[in-house]
């Protein structure tokens, strides 16, 4: 099980499909400027990443026309939730730092005891352009006594969001509410 958003498979994919892929798009764009100085794999990654971003602008915003209040507040709350994930991945990654330091560990001694073998993955793991699986974060959490908490992220995608509200507002049980806080909060 993968614990967020993949990068690569969207760029693989060759598709931007919603709002809030294309947000997390522009975040992963922005960590790969940074990404792209020391690695030739994803200066690539980010060549491809932004031909996607630009594919999807002209279709899903280059007409003002098809601009509606609905379409930038969906614009607006995937802003939100793409925001949240990118603080919850640099806080765990802050925090994965601090408890190598103190273990006196490297990445590449983390992603030996994770059964990784590439240096570049374990920084895409780092650095949330690809996700942690469940599997790797509870080794993390047993290895390096982190609480699971600030391991794993509770985002929800959009269809997902949407499938709940309906499930609760079926089932129509007063005890059982759904703010919007609970649906997007870290």
């Amino acid at each position: 099980m993968k614990t967020h958003f993949d990068i690569e498979k969207m760029v693989e994919s060759n598709f931007i499909s919603n709002e809030l892929d294309y947000e997390r798009a522009l975040i992963a764009d922005r960590k790969l400027r940074i990404l792209e100085k020391d690695n030739i794999h994803f200066k690539k990654l980010r060549v491809k990443l932004r031909d996607l971003i630009e594919k999807y602008e002209n279709a899903e915003w280059k007409d003002a026309d098809k601009i509606d209040e609905f379409k930038i507040e969906e614009s607006e709350k995937s802003e939100r939730i793409a925001e949240l994930e990118r603080i919850f991945i640099e806080n765990r990654k802050q925090c994965i730092k601090k408890k190598l330091k103190e273990f006196d560990l490297t990445q590449q001694n983390l992603a030996l005891i994770l059964g990784h073998k590439s240096k570049s993955h374990m920084s895409e793991l780092m650095n949330g352009i690809k996700p942690f699986t469940l599997k790797d974060l509870v080794i993390i959490n047993r290895i390096l006594k982190i609480d699971i908490t600030l391991l794993i992220p509770v985002f929800l995608s959009n269809e997902e969001q949407i499938r709940l509200k309906d499930v609760v507002k079926v089932l129509d049980k007063p005890k059982m509410k759904l703010t919007e806080k609970d649906l997007i909060s870290v």
